[in-house]
């Protein structure tokens, strides 16, 4: 028995989900997601609260009982609050900032790096902090992981982009010259 896949998802007040056939669609305040699941496992939509269970009790579909659920309430989740992945970058001359769509960010190469943001993501720049905000919590992530790719932190002095809850290991420089 799955511990995650069998604990209800409960619906909140302002969340409207729909299960047809395969499909699942969960719309709210924040916006709108639509996710279609696996054939190995059901979901029931009864009395403002979703149970996932599997069709056969089997290996595959065990595994997707619990990862099923999890996706689910993930959508509920962020379509009343969202989701939030905070970047710090860190450089001398590194600047970002939002133009409309677009995220522009400074790093310390001869050109600027326009890169335009997915929709249904939006970003917030304040000093050295890059704030991405959406309701879909893979896209946040992919989003966030994106941006970091551009200047990953280097282990000597630690410049470049990383999470903010993200611990650089240091790595000591040279040493002067040996007796």
């Amino acid at each position: 028995m799955s511990r995650i896949g069998k604990e209800p998802i409960t619906i909140p007040e302002k969340v409207t989900v729909t299960v047809e056939n395969r499909n699942v669609k969960v719309k709210g305040p924040k916006g709108e997601l639509e996710y279609q699941h696996r054939p190995e496992v059901e979901l029931k939509l009864e009395n403002g609260v979703i149970n996932v269970a599997p069709f056969t009790i089997t290996k595959q579909s065990k595994s997707l009982w619990g990862l099923t659920r999890t996706l689910v309430s993930n959508m509920v989740v962020g379509v009343t609050d969202g989701f939030q992945r905070d970047l710090e970058f860190t450089g001398v001359g590194y600047k970002a900032a939002v133009k409309g769509k677009e995220l522009e960010l400074h790093l310390g190469y001869s050109h600027a790096i326009n890169y335009p943001l997915p929709e249904g993501i939006t970003a917030k720049v304040e000093k050295n902090k890059i704030s991405i905000f959406g309701c879909s919590k893979e896209l946040v992530g992919f989003t966030a992981a994106k941006i970091r790719t551009f200047r990953p932190p280097e282990p000597y002095k630690g410049k470049g982009i990383r999470y903010s809850d993200e611990v650089i290991i240091r790595k000591a420089g040279k040493t002067g010259a040996a007796k």
